[in-house]
């Protein structure tokens, strides 16, 4: 107990005399508000509200609610949150619109007046996600056996410039397999074989803390070993067509032949 104390001591001290409160965390989708609710009711007309953005703890929005002014730093961090920041003079809440995701990081909110307090927020905001695609991985097709008549097809769900988010496969209701993104703006691919006459269901989700999106899949559609066009190992087709060329060859040659000995 005595070193929590000798801590909370220290922290209050290098925060300047400044209550501090358990950083909160928040998250929301990009394009939507988000409102980082400091629920302080105590206000005072003395009162002066800063809130700050960043690592370097850049000011975007003064109040001084004794001369009732409102000071919007549009022109900071290149603009970012101009137009932007609303604050509630009752709370000292402040409304984020239109977010983006340049607008994740850690928010401060500094009450000065008779009583000092802060507020800490890291926010997180989630870029929309894109649907998957399901293509045929025709690097991967291959059969089980030259001759056996039950062969497999290897599919591709990809999604590009994704973070934050994990891409699976699932076989009816249950994971297949799956895998994860954090912090990467990259492109996603998430490979599956099934067989020809496989009569299960299978569907590609890709999804984040919010949301998520849902492809299935056509076996019948993606997966024929007619398509050579494709996937040309799945049904030999440049070999089907070396051995048609070699017997119009050696057909040739044979006919070029009994034509010869009839005229001799």
């Amino acid at each position: 107990m005595f070193l929590i104390f000798v801590f909370l001591s220290l922290f209050s001290y290098c925060m300047g005399g400044v209550d501090a409160h358990e950083v909160k965390s928040v998250s929301v989708v990009e394009g939507h508000s988000v409102i980082l609710n400091t629920d302080f009711i105590n206000m005072q007309t003395e009162d002066v509200i800063v809130w700050r953005f960043g690592p370097e703890k850049t000011r975007i929005v003064t109040i001084n609610l004794e001369a009732n002014s409102f000071l919007e730093f549009a022109d900071v961090l290149d603009g970012m949150f101009r137009d932007r920041l609303q604050v509630d003079s009752q709370t000292g809440s402040l409304n984020i619109t239109d977010i983006t995701t340049q607008h994740s990081g850690l928010y401060q909110m500094i009450i000065s007046g008779k009583q000092k307090t802060s507020y800490t927020f890291s926010v997180t905001v989630y870029a929309h996600l894109p649907v998957p695609v399901i293509s045929q991985n025709s690097s991967q097709c291959s059969s089980s056996s030259e001759r056996s008549s039950v062969s497999n097809c290897s599919v591709l769900c990809s999604v590009m410039n994704v973070t934050h988010v994990s891409l699976s496969w699932y076989n009816e209701s249950h994971v297949h397999s799956s895998i994860s993104v954090s912090d990467l703006n990259i492109r996603l691919s998430l490979p599956l074989e099934v067989e020809y006459q496989d009569t299960n269901t299978y569907r590609c989700v890709i999804n984040n803390t919010f949301t998520n999106h849902t492809q299935h899949l056509n076996i019948t559609q993606l997966c024929q070993p007619s398509q050579c066009s494709d996937c040309g190992s799945c049904c030999h087709g440049p070999e089907s067509m070396i051995r048609l060329v070699i017997a119009a060859v050696v057909g040739v040659a044979t006919v070029a032949v009994l034509v010869y000995d009839l005229q001799i």
